[in-house]
């Protein structure tokens, strides 16, 4: 592999339960299932996909150290961000239907996304977004009055 990639890793109290609710509400695929074995179930590992792209990866809580968002009162230590093509309206009022708390309705951004924010069914955090139009690095600079430090952005 030339680029490295991330690919962000989510625990939950019961990964099956969230691999149907995250097809139903953010219409994510299972690109592959290993089940547990019966004396240890946790011991799982599920990925699944959105449109044929990107990875996420899905376990249970198999250590003292990986647990759920619902097993810590709710806290996250980081949100997963998912770059969608399309209707990103749409896709927040499919996630809205199957029970996702919306923590930021859909919007455009500066920096040329529209994005919303979203807590699963056991309080992951997740912000989706679509771009929607190509913005300049001097004109986000300039929308937000501070520079911008950037590596591949004119």
């Amino acid at each position: 592999m030339d680029t490295p990639t991330f690919t962000a890793a989510l625990t939950y109290q019961d990964p099956k339960a969230a691999l149907d609710w995250l097809s139903k509400a953010f219409g994510f695929e299972v690109t592959m299932a290993i089940e547990g074995p019966d004396d240890d179930p946790t011991m799982c590992h599920y990925e699944m996909a959105v449109e044929g792209r990107g990875r996420i990866m899905v376990g249970a809580e198999w250590s003292e150290t990986m647990r759920s968002p619902a097993s810590v009162g709710g806290a996250n230590t980081q949100t997963t961000h998912v770059d969608l093509v399309g209707d990103v309206d749409g896709h927040c009022e499919r996630a809205r239907a199957a029970g996702a708390t919306i923590v930021a309705e859909p919007s455009d951004q500066f920096y040329g996304d529209r994005t919303y924010r979203v807590l699963d069914h056991e309080g992951h955090a997740w912000t989706f977004s679509a771009h929607v139009r190509d913005v300049t690095r001097a004109e986000a600079e300039e929308a937000i009055g501070q520079p911008i430090e950037a590596t591949n952005w004119a």
